[in-house]
């Protein structure tokens, strides 16, 4: 049998509703367990991946031996870890918190990785991918990011990581995270070709998908109020009049607007940020609110519906919870056409390191 026939399974860390396994699914590999701490992201999950044991547990609690006992479950050899650790103490709004701790000062931050390097040590992957926001790379963060490299390396893994920006693979969303993926053994791992840009002057790049292109179909022009929030608050007159695919600097005197509505650069960049069809939507926060885009080109708040199409989920993807949660799950999400994309590559790249003893029934 060869490598090309041989089960890629996955194991999944801090796993949210399940953006990044769906992808690698789709890839090729089979989930075979999850861990997550918030109770609508598990059901999420369970009911996305029926076949894989999830469990709701806070992962940063657990011992070596807990995640010893958890591990020793699934038969070895394991194809692949995936984690997307919590991303808020390597955030860009963290750093202007001067009220809470930072990277690896934060429990939060210091104990999720902890966690991966030791399931790492433990079930010894073939390769491993771990997803986190790009303040991750930023220089106050590197020394979090290098540790946790050298740790891998230390464990026979060649790291490598990148910034992707996942419209450059057909996303219809403006939305970089950091990416560090390592193989076992020498070999480095190659990330994915782009498919997409912003202005291909390529003929094998197609251009930047929008949020047109997703969201034309669905698009009525009921109104958000019946979520309880109206899009814009006390700025709704401004919203109608703010042209698509700009933001609350439209009404700035630097602009040119005769009757200046804000100072320059007083509020946050995506205050009051409309959607353009003919772009791709900028990145979808975890938290809905009724004045931070983006917000739709027809002055409402986005649905559900449209959120995912954005995050390139299928409509049919189950989600747990009321719009709030739903949301803050999407949100937080990696877009699964992006996993999938590093999933290819991963399967591809995975296969040619040959050590292999379980193979598909």
């Amino acid at each position: 049998m060869t490598n090309a026939n041989v089960a890629l399974r996955s194991i999944s860390m801090f796993s949210g509703c399940g953006g990044l396994d769906y992808g690698l699914e789709r890839a090729g590999f089979t989930t075979v367990g999850a861990v997550d701490n918030d109770k609508d992201c598990v059901e999420s999950f369970k009911s996305n991946f029926p076949d894989a044991e999830v469990r709701c547990e806070d992962l940063i609690s657990w011992t070596e031996a807990d995640m010893r006992t958890w591990l020793e479950r699934f038969d070895a050899p394991i194809s692949l870890l995936a984690a997307g650790p919590p991303c808020p103490p390597f955030s860009k709004s963290r750093f202007w918190r001067t009220d809470l701790p930072k990277g690896f000062d934060d429990p939060t931050g210091a104990g999720s990785f902890r966690s991966v390097l030791t399931a790492l040590s433990i079930v010894k992957p073939l390769a491993f991918v771990i997803e986190n926001v790009k303040g991750l790379t930023y220089r106050n963060n590197r020394p979090a990011m290098d540790s946790v490299i050298e740790r891998a390396q230390a464990l026979g893994y060649q790291v490598t990581w990148a910034v992707l920006n996942a419209a450059n693979y057909g996303v219809p969303q403006i939305r970089e995270r950091c990416f560090i993926v390592g193989l076992l053994g020498d070999a480095a791992f190659q990330f994915p070709t782009p498919t997409h840009d912003k202005e291909p002057n390529n003929p094998e790049l197609k251009p930047w998908a929008t949020a047109g292109d997703v969201l034309n179909d669905i698009d009525t022009d009921e109104a958000a109020d019946s979520w309880g929030h109206t899009a814009g608050g006390r700025y709704k007159h401004l919203l109608e009049e703010l042209p698509p695919g700009e933001n609350y600097l439209y009404f700035t005197a630097e602009r040119g607007y005769p009757n200046p509505q804000f100072k320059w650069r007083s509020r946050y960049w995506t205050y009051l940020l409309k959607l353009s069809p003919s772009l791709p939507s900028w990145t979808i926060q975890a938290k809905r609110t009724n004045n931070m885009g983006p917000l739709h080109w027809r002055n409402r708040i986005l649905r559900i519906e449209e959120v995912k199409r954005l995050q390139t989920f299928p409509d049919d993807y189950f989600l747990v919870g009321d719009v709030n949660k739903k949301w803050r799950q999407l949100g937080n999400a990696v877009p699964p056409v992006l996993a999938e994309a590093l999933g290819k590559a991963l399967a591809t790249q995975i296969r040619r390191i040959g050590k292999w003893e379980t193979k598909v029934a």
